[in-house]
């Protein structure tokens, strides 16, 4: 199964100066960013196999997920 990737830096190119920068120079950005890459792996893992769950238990790490993405373009926004 080709499972596409969701890391920040693949998601908005654009902003991998930004990325970086933030991560660096932001706290709370880079809870967030961990956050969000967390939940990433853990999704990407149970999409390849790896681990076994709930259809209900993936498609809420996939709603925070996004929430966590559209917290960290705003952040992304602003800094730019």
């Amino acid at each position: 199964m080709l499972v596409e990737k969701h890391d920040l830096h693949h998601e908005f190119p654009e902003f991998h100066d930004q990325i970086h920068n933030l991560k660096v120079s932001n706290m709370h950005f880079a809870k967030l960013f961990t956050e969000y890459h967390d939940k990433d792996h853990e999704i990407h893992r149970i999409e390849q196999g790896s681990e076994v769950s709930s259809d209900d238990y993936l498609e809420n790490l996939k709603k925070q997920r996004l929430l966590l993405k559209d917290q960290l373009f705003a952040m992304l926004q602003k800094a730019d």
